[in-house]
């Protein structure tokens, strides 16, 4: 009678098998070195090119400094308190707001109708896109050189055109006159910028299901009640993130302004980061000129935290549940 040997269930593992909790923890080790191997580089390439810089201006600005060399001569904080008297920096600080309130009310509304308009069914609508979009792609040194051009005193083409209508006296000294400046190039920025909101605008209505719109019209609403009461809540946290660039755009404004102006006639043209560059790398006050970037970056921050905290709220809610649904 030949007898069947069977392996008792109840024995262990095979000799040099490493229990289960062995190997979860070499995989969460494995996994640990993988994101360490992969973002430290980067956090060094931040460290290096962002935070050292930032808390080195931080540091620089509590002195009188000329740039050369280590800072030495301490001053605590004149700097800042030159900022609150200086009456070129209190001008740049009201020709930011109004440039804020422009895009807010002439910039971006204008965006939105375009996208609007080219979200309809419209024969070559991707050319228009194409068109509208291209102006975000030029370089702003680009741009202001072209629209400097276009607006030069008597030979440019703003001139010609004005005067080919019959309107030569709507002509003039586009920059270089003080109680033009700033509507020129506003609208100079709005060439520029516009079509970068468009396409957030496109990107958000082409998000919308168009069941709801459907259903909207099959209720009787026109369209401006679709627009209102379905588009609009619809496309607000878009809306939400193109208002948040736009105003940090217009804190950080250097490069168009530079090239087209130069902050001028007398200052009244001139941003915060076109004074902190006239300061630091013009008159070598670096350490004033430190202290304008830290009110500037202190007036990002504070935005940011602020319309995170009572605008953006409700989109990262959404979002954190999302990705918490997704995980469980």
């Amino acid at each position: 009678m030949t007898s069947t040997y069977l392996p008792d269930k109840r024995s262990g593992p095979p000799v040099g098998t490493p229990p289960p909790a062995a190997g979860a923890a070499r995989r969460r080790a494995r996994h640990w070195l993988t994101a360490v191997v992969f973002q430290v580089p980067a956090l060094v390439l931040f460290g290096v090119l962002v935070l050292l810089p930032m808390l080195f201006a931080l540091y620089a600005s509590f002195f009188r400094w000329g740039g050369f060399g280590m800072p030495e001569d301490y001053i605590g904080v004149d700097n800042f308190t030159r900022l609150l008297d200086d009456p070129v920096f209190l001008g740049d600080l009201w020709r930011c707001l109004l440039l804020v309130v422009l895009s807010l009310v002439v910039q971006l509304p204008f965006a939105l109708a375009l996208a609007v308009a080219l979200n309809q069914r419209l024969r070559g609508r991707a050319v228009y896109r194409m068109l509208f979009f291209a102006p975000y792609i030029l370089s702003e040194a680009i741009t202001g050189v072209l629209f400097a051009m276009i607006f030069a005193p008597d030979q440019g083409l703003a001139d010609h055109v004005l005067g080919a209508v019959g309107l030569d006296g709507l002509g003039g000294e586009w920059f270089a006159d003080p109680s033009t400046v700033m509507a020129t190039l506003f609208l100079v920025m709005t060439w520029k910028y516009f079509g970068f909101h468009m396409m957030l605008y496109l990107a958000g209505l082409q998000s919308i299901p168009a069941e709801l719109t459907e259903a909207a019209l099959i209720d009787g609403a026109g369209p401006w009640q679709r627009f209102r009461h379905v588009t609009l809540p619809l496309l607000a946290p878009t809306l939400r993130i193109s208002v948040f660039l736009s105003v940090i755009g217009a804190v950080q404004l250097f490069d168009l302004v530079w090239v087209t102006t130069a902050g001028g006639p007398d200052h009244h043209s001139e941003t915060m980061a076109v004074t902190l560059f006239q300061y630091g790398f013009k008159r070598y006050q670096v350490g004033y000129a430190s202290a304008i970037s830290v009110a500037m970056f202190a007036i990002s921050l504070v935005f940011a935290l602020t319309y995170q905290r009572f605008v953006l709220r409700r989109d990262l809610e959404g979002a954190t549940t999302t990705l918490r649904g997704g995980g469980s």
